[in-house]
């Protein structure tokens, strides 16, 4: 039946089981110390009230007497009565009482041991009398020359020390009650508080739950970010920490500042705003981040950020994104192939056939020299055809792009991927700059090794930014466009510059139109040229 309890009924039940046996134990404990006081308390008031009587010279006078029950009688029950014990019997040596509660019981003999009071001692013994079951003392009494001229007896019975604790009782009974009460109250405002942070989960229940959540953390492919109201990072798991680049022994429960986060990753995890799929540069990689508040019954608990790495993904869709660029441009050409080829044959069955072949041979080297330079200028066999992609995408948009002659690339000074990323991204750029204006369009490009670097300049006669626009360009997520999807590319172009210890910036034109985008990118002087 427990084990459907929850955690705080459970903690609740136990605590009053525990506090009813302390209180209980207590209780008795109290009891028998008390019993032990009173019997102790009655020992010391009927010794007392002995040697007193013994002492007495009265009480040696009138047993010398001829009739010592005629004086010491009333003198006996005065006293007992006096010292609210229940008997006071003097007695001869040979135990012959003399005095007696019980009238009738005088001149018998005293039922218990004397000897010892007899040796001069006192007697101190729990005995069952004709009153019944009493607590006694027995003292002899002297003469002046010290004989032993008769005993005292005085005692309690055993029902008067238990009534003398019954009267005590009530105040351990309600002190008892009290303590159950103050126990119970607090277990109970305990368990309450308990119930209300375990939220009503028994003892399996949140093993389960617990078994479950480590599974899922370590298990699930996105990385997750718990931040507490507070702002400390509460809790990171596995994907998370790889794709933040934080250690396994790093410890958390601190702020984020701590933890040497991304500095985009810090930013958006400081601001707390909620967001959906943005990107966000962590290193070398893309992540893309959702971030909401998170609450419980009203309350905000904090923010949980999710991260998705898309580093891979983002690659892809540019170079897809390039085939498709170079696919219409080269749609567009074959029409174009087409037309003129119709032309052509046209020409011919008209029997025009040298300016046919003039048509021809126009188009043929028109193509060519673009080849040819771009081939000649870059040696880089995938930035070269990345080149030639553009120009015809160019085309396709009514755009001149052109190659500066002085252009010049050899080797593998830069690893191609990232010439790729930075070229393609500025040129895409540009594209789409002057796609704002009307013609002429142009972009230029230069592409150049240097001692030390290799230089990227890609130029266009767009619109061109402010000032405040130009230094805000290489954010991730700024964009002169609407949209999602956009504000990417110059992030990218800076996070290249970036690894590599370069220079990136974004300037107006000569002739203060369109936009200027300059990289530098330093490579050892100990590699080959």
């Amino acid at each position: 039946m427990t084990g459907h309890w929850s955690i705080a009924r459970q903690l609740f039940a136990l605590q009053v089981l525990v506090v009813t046996l302390l209180v209980g134990a207590g209780t008795a404990g109290t009891i028998l110390l008390a019993r032990r006081d009173a019997r102790a308390a009655a020992v010391q008031e009927v010794t007392a009230v002995a040697e007193t009587i013994a002492r007495s010279p009265a009480t040696a006078d009138a047993l010398r007497s001829a009739d010592p029950s005629a004086v010491l009688q009333p003198y006996a029950e005065a006293t007992r009565k006096a010292t609210a014990t229940d008997f006071i019997v003097v007695m001869s040596p040979d135990r012959t009482r003399y005095t007696h509660p019980t009238p009738e019981l005088i001149g018998q003999k005293f039922a218990g041991s004397v000897d010892k009071a007899l040796a001069g001692g006192v007697v101190i013994q729990q005995f069952k009398g004709s009153l019944g079951d009493s607590v006694r003392t027995v003292v002899p009494v002297r003469a002046q020359n010290g004989t032993i001229i008769g005993l005292v007896s005085v005692g309690i019975t055993t029902q008067a020390i238990n009534a003398g604790l019954l009267r005590q009782v009530p105040a351990v009974a309600i002190a008892t009650i009290i303590a159950l009460l103050l126990a119970g109250t607090g277990a109970w405002l305990l368990s309450r508080r308990l119930r209300r942070q375990t939220h009503g989960l028994g003892p399996a229940e949140i093993t389960r739950m617990y078994e479950y959540y480590d599974a899922v953390l370590h298990s699930v492919r996105e990385g997750l970010v718990v931040v507490d109201r507070d702002g400390k990072v509460a809790l990171m798991n596995d994907e998370g920490r790889r794709l933040l680049g934080v250690p396994d022994d790093a410890v958390l429960d601190g702020p984020a500042d701590g933890l040497d986060l991304p500095a985009e990753a810090a930013a958006l995890i400081a601001s707390r705003r909620p967001t959906v799929d943005e990107p966000v540069l962590a290193g070398e990689r893309v992540l893309v981040a959702s971030q909401r508040e998170t609450r419980f019954e009203g309350r905000a608990l904090g923010t949980v950020l999710t991260l998705r790495d898309h580093t891979e993904l983002q690659a892809l869709t540019g170079e897809l994104d390039s085939v498709r660029g170079l696919t219409a441009a080269l749609q567009a050409q074959a029409h174009e192939a087409a037309n003129r080829l119709h032309t052509v044959l046209t020409m011919v069955e008209l029997g025009r056939a040298e300016e046919a072949i003039e048509l021809a041979t126009a188009e043929l080297a028109l193509a060519q020299q673009l080849t040819d330079q771009v081939v000649g200028a870059v040696e880089e066999p995938a930035l070269a055809a990345l080149l030639l992609g553009k120009s015809a995408q160019a085309s396709e948009r009514g755009v001149e792009l052109t190659v500066a002659p002085e252009s010049r690339l050899a080797g593998d000074r830069v690893p191609s991927r990232d010439l790729l990323t930075v070229v393609g991204n500025a040129v895409d750029n540009a594209l789409e700059a002057v796609a704002l204006v009307e013609a002429p369009r142009r972009v230029r490009v230069l592409v150049r090794q240097e001692e030390n670097e290799v230089l990227v300049e890609v130029s266009d006669t767009g619109p061109g930014l402010t000032p405040e626009q130009a230094a805000a360009a290489f954010r991730r997520g700024w964009s002169t466009k609407q949209g999602p999807g956009h504000g990417v590319g110059l992030s990218l172009v800076r996070q290249v510059a970036q690894r590599y210890g370069g220079s990136y910036a974004l300037t107006s034109g000569s002739d203060q139109r369109g936009a200027v985008l300059t990289v530098r990118i330093p490579v050892p002087a100990a590699m080959p040229l």
